[in-house]
């Protein structure tokens, strides 16, 4: 029971932080609009300070996203280079991987093929040289 009890303390202080917080924020930043309004209702669509700079009417915001929407023609042409480029090392790669792999089967089929000869030969040596008197392989006790 205990712990509920700081639980829903720690709880209710969290959400207390986060309601003063939100308003700390939104007060943070003062409103001359309203405070200009009541002085000159000319000046009060042109905002002064720290929003100028922030906000901009929304006609030129579009204008800047769609100058910055489009791509020039040399960024496709990049694009395209790149595509280019990573095909033709991929091909390269694939073409020196195949040369390997062949390269390896014929050194495997030589050496298979050299000691092959060389167990004939080492037989057929056995077999001149052999003259029945003795056996073939002396078998150690």
């Amino acid at each position: 029971m205990f712990w509920t009890r700081v639980f829903m303390l720690s709880l209710l202080t969290t959400l207390l932080i986060f309601i003063f917080s939100s308003v700390v924020e939104s007060a943070a930043v003062r409103d001359n609009s309203k405070a200009a309004a009541v002085r000159d209702n000319s000046k009060a669509s042109d905002p002064k300070g720290p929003a100028r700079q922030v906000f901009m009417p929304e006609s030129d915001a579009s204008n800047f996203f769609k100058r910055r929407s489009r791509r020039s023609t040399h960024y496709y042409e990049l694009q395209a280079e790149q595509r280019v480029k990573i095909t033709a090392s991929e091909r390269r790669r694939e073409y020196n991987e195949e040369q390997l792999d062949e390269y390896e089967h014929y050194v495997e089929e030589e050496r298979d093929e050299q000691n092959e000869r060389t167990r004939e030969t080492n037989e057929q040596m056995r077999e001149y040289h052999y003259d029945g008197l003795e056996p073939r392989y002396y078998w150690f006790h």
